[in-house]
């Protein structure tokens, strides 16, 4: 349900084509919500079928030319109406925890590498978004909603990446160097 409010707000912010939504996804929107090529040109059929979208008028008519999508008023009044809904929060899913899990009944070999991989990952992610927080959002580019409110969104990823790398440290600190062996047999819940 949410790949077509993410593809109204990124039109609402800039007109754009199929091929620049995609990169936008890479740079932006990507980091917490993710989509293929297919997915967004899939979906930018459905909008404009819908009548949330239109692609806008080629300056010079010419054949294969690339559309530009804008978003219309019911989709503004769509995505006014998406933002407003409750929505209950959806269940972890994560192959990670999963992996740990099996590695409970099977043996930890290679866990350990798998751990510090992730950490390694996490740190980089977190580098990236404290470097387009200092870049994007100084002190004076806060004061208007809309602004806020991106950067709240920033917030949410800086704050998630330092729970993994807290996480992930305390792990690694916590199996230490280990046999590999199976952890321990646990038939209860979690």
């Amino acid at each position: 349900m949410s790949l077509p409010h993410a593809i109204l707000t990124a039109l609402l912010e800039k007109p754009s084509s199929g091929l620049e939504l995609t990169r936008r996804f890479d740079k932006s929107i990507g980091y917490f919500w993710s989509a293929t090529h297919q997915q967004i040109y899939r979906e930018l059929g459905r909008l404009e079928q819908a009548g949330h979208i239109r692609s806008l008028p080629a300056p010079v008519p010419a054949r294969g030319q690339r559309k530009e999508y804008e978003v219309l008023p019911a989709g503004r009044a769509e995505l006014g109406d998406w933002v407003g809904r409750a929505e209950d929060p959806k269940p972890l899913r994560s192959a990670l925890l999963l992996r740990m899990r099996a590695a409970a009944m099977v043996g930890s070999e290679g866990l350990r590498a798998e751990l510090s991989r992730h950490l390694s990952l996490h740190r980089a992610q977190l580098d990236e978004y404290l470097l387009i927080e200092a870049r994007d959002f100084p002190a004076e580019r806060r004061r208007t909603e809309p602004d806020r409110l991106r950067h709240l969104v920033l917030r949410g990823g800086v704050d998630l990446e330092r729970f993994w790398v807290e996480w992930l440290t305390g792990a690694l600190s916590e199996l230490g160097t280990g046999d590999g062996g199976p952890i321990g047999v646990d038939t209860g819940e979690l």
